[in-house]
């Protein structure tokens, strides 16, 4: 490895904790600040955070390969994110910054299902906690992976020593900072994400003559790369752009928007996070087209087309510009995995530890528990990272479609229906992941084929879990009225902010 690469990424390692250090000292006295920032996070760090923790390392390697591979008919999945991201900022944004700030404070997902339906039982809420720590948990380990295959790839290290070194900082940081911690790193490596995909499509394209040459190379190639239709069904467009759906049920990203400092933040948060969006999702696109023009006019050998950036970044830029450029991919992975922690962290605390365990727990101790729980976590994906090829790391790749599932309909229903009852919620919860989970494992086709060949699972499972909330909900008695007295003051502070 250069002498300047090493360099720009020990200095990028040293900022991570450095902000660490500063979030420690800001807004970890008690539990709010810890796992919530105390609500005091400002639209720019709410959006970047938010679109940080939610593309990984997706928006450098994965969606840069498939274009690389297919050209714009892979595009429809950024096109379903973008339009995805745009409705969750204008559908739950709002509604559940006011909606958890009134419903006693609400500090997690699970806390806050909890207190809307008044639920003395506890079930919803374990319930939801379960599937949070479970999914989260194996969630970082595949974060965790990532950042173990780029220090062997990219950097030439042993993949343990990358596992380690990727885990040892973002532990660091989450551990110290909390909340406060991870959503500022998440701002600088949204920083970083937004300047790389800016600059190295930029350069290439330059060094290839500009959009036109590049355009008839990729012609020469195949005329097909820069058509979006091509090749693709209705159903598949459907398929790709439904990834959207999973926006409404992601506990690590809607967590953002109880955490932004006031309502009157939430259009300009929106203003923000999308245009970062849109700009890093063009980038990422371009990524993948430019690289593929860029290797076949130099004869480079691209074995595995989602190390494209990878590649333009090492063969274009100086060993300075290419450890800060390798640094974007290292923001994109590690913010997802701080985020992840922190989410699983916080229902180990509140929903388990200060619910059934120590319900008289004061807030040094709770503070305590969050920061082991982030280390416990930690260890556990580590375990199951250990080996790359590990079965356990294929139940990842569906558990977008799990929560946007299991939780998507119940975030929203919650918000937008007052009739909606608990019965309601854990009906459509539980409804939501069981039809995913048939859809991506019963051979029920020929050939013993999934019916997730046919259609994207989160597709039947959101319509199943939203069609089970409404007719359970509808079986039973109203809510409380204490329910529907929080969600009428709900209503009543938003169209007083829209006036």
């Amino acid at each position: 490895m250069e002498t300047g690469t090493v360099i720009a990424l020990a200095a990028y390692f040293a900022l991570m904790l450095g902000i660490g250090l500063y979030a420690w000292r800001k807004s970890t006295s008690d539990v709010s600040g810890y796992m919530l920032g105390g609500r005091r996070l400002g639209p720019a760090v709410t959006s970047l955070s938010a679109g940080a923790s939610d593309m990984s390392g997706w928006m450098l390697l994965g969606l840069p390969g498939a274009l690389y591979v297919s050209g714009l008919s892979d595009a429809w999945i950024a096109i379903g994110l973008f339009i995805g991201a745009l409705a969750n900022y204008l559908i739950v944004a709002p509604r559940l910054r006011v909606h958890t700030e009134l419903a006693s404070n609400a500090i997690t997902i699970p806390d806050y299902f909890d207190k809307r339906f008044a639920d003395t039982s506890r079930l919803l809420r374990v319930i939801s906690s379960v599937v949070i720590v479970i999914f989260f948990t194996l969630y970082t380990s595949s974060g965790l992976v990532a950042g173990g295959k780029l220090f062997e790839t990219a950097f030439t290290l042993d993949y343990t020593w990358g596992l380690w070194i990727t885990a040892a900082v973002v532990v660091a940081y989450t551990m110290i900072g909390g909340f406060m911690a991870v959503s500022l790193t998440d701002f600088v490596q949204g920083i970083i994400m937004f300047v790389a995909l800016i600059v190295v499509p930029a350069v290439a394209l330059t060094s290839l003559g500009g959009i036109g040459p590049t355009a008839a190379t990729l012609a020469e190639i195949n005329p097909d790369l820069l058509t979006l239709t091509t090749g693709v069904t209705v159903v598949g467009v459907i398929s790709a752009m439904a990834w959207g759906l999973g926006y409404f049920g992601q506990p690590h990203i809607i967590v953002r928007f109880m955490a932004i400092r006031s309502l009157r933040d939430v259009p300009a948060a929106r203003n923000i996070g999308m245009s970062w969006m849109a700009v890093t999702l063009i980038g990422a696109l371009a990524t993948g087209l430019v690289g593929l023009a860029y290797a076949t006019t130099n004869n480079l050998e691209v074995s595995d087309p989602e190390t494209i950036f990878i590649i333009l970044s090492d063969v274009l830029f100086n060993p300075y510009v290419t450890g800060f450029l390798l640094a974007a991919i290292l923001a994109a992975v590690m913010s997802t995995i701080s985020s992840q922690l922190l989410v699983s962290s916080s229902s180990l605390t509140e929903d388990f530890y200060a619910l059934f365990l120590r319900r008289q727990a004061g807030q040094g101790e709770l503070v305590m528990i969050g920061r082991l729980s982030v280390v416990a976590v930690a260890l556990v994906a580590i375990a199951l990272a250990w080996n790359p090829e590990n079965n356990v790391l294929g139940l990842v790749a569906n558990a977008w479609a799990g929560f946007g599932a299991a939780f998507g309909p119940l975030v929203i229903l919650s918000l937008m229906w007052r009739r909606m009852t608990r019965n309601g919620a854990l009906a459509g919860m539980i409804t939501g992941a069981v039809v995913v989970l048939f859809w991506i494992y019963a051979p029920v086709l020929e050939d013993g084929a999934t019916l997730s060949s046919v259609i994207y699972e989160i597709i039947p499972g959101f319509i199943a879990s939203a069609l089970a909330i409404v007719i359970v909900s509808l079986m039973g008695r109203e809510p409380p009225e204490s329910v529907r007295v929080t969600f009428d003051q709900v209503q009543a502070i938003l169209k007083g902010e829209r006036a």
